[in-house]
């Protein structure tokens, strides 16, 4: 057998009688008021729409005072309407007070129903979360040297310019090797340009001081 497409819920029919008895109370408060015709039936919905609006705020914001203020506002509204027609108050003979503050509503939801709307939310602002790269542990480094490997070198830093020599220094020994490499730079000097190699250029080519160049120079000759 299959089942009905419309299913009945009780909360629901529930809700729609409350919501029925309230709204009839607070129209039969408005029209003792002195709020007759239309007026009257718009209070009731003045009040419901302040109420849903102020916990549509707080389902979606989170607790707010803007959002709690406003929501108790309308509640008191709402159950001073139902607990005022109980017979606790002559509805023949409203006191002015209370017509007061039925003539006031339109103003006050419309300030609360506009507060709601456009006011940002008054939540306290979350802690940044702190930097990973500061939180982050640093691990030891045993923990990856789990096997025995080739050790590594020493990397050497980088050679610094020999210190410069006065002319009263003596000329500084030059190492064979640098001399037959020096010659060589100078034989090719002279196939490409016909003139012997100076002493300005040949220390520009090794990159060697100027007193090392004059020693190499003197044993080229």
């Amino acid at each position: 057998m299959a089942r009905p497409a419309v299913r009945v819920d009780a909360v629901l029919v529930q809700a729609v009688i409350a919501g029925a008895l309230s709204f009839a109370h607070l129209h039969d408060l408005a029209a003792a008021a002195g709020q007759d015709g239309w007026k009257a039936w718009a209070y009731p919905i003045s009040v419901d729409l302040l109420l849903v609006a102020a916990w549509r705020r707080l389902r979606t914001d989170g607790p707010s005072r803007l959002a709690w203020c406003w929501f108790v506002i309308a509640l008191f509204a709402s159950l001073g309407a139902n607990v005022a027609t109980a017979g606790l108050l002559d509805l023949t003979d409203v006191p002015a007070w209370l017509r007061i503050l039925v003539a006031a509503w339109p103003a006050l939801a419309f300030m609360g129903g506009t507060l709601l709307a456009h006011s940002a939310a008054d939540r306290a602002p979350e802690a940044p979360a702190p930097d990973a790269a500061v939180a982050e542990p640093t691990v030891p480094e045993s923990e990856f040297n789990t096997e025995p490997g080739p050790a590594l070198e020493p990397v050497p830093a980088a050679a610094e310019e020999p210190p410069q020599l006065t002319a009263a220094d003596p000329a500084p020994p030059v190492p064979a090797a640098l001399v037959d490499h020096a010659r060589k730079v100078a034989d090719d000097h002279r196939v490409r340009t016909g003139v012997p190699i100076d002493t300005d250029t040949l220390r520009v080519r090794l990159g060697v001081p100027p007193q090392l160049a004059d020693a190499i120079a003197a044993q080229l000759a």
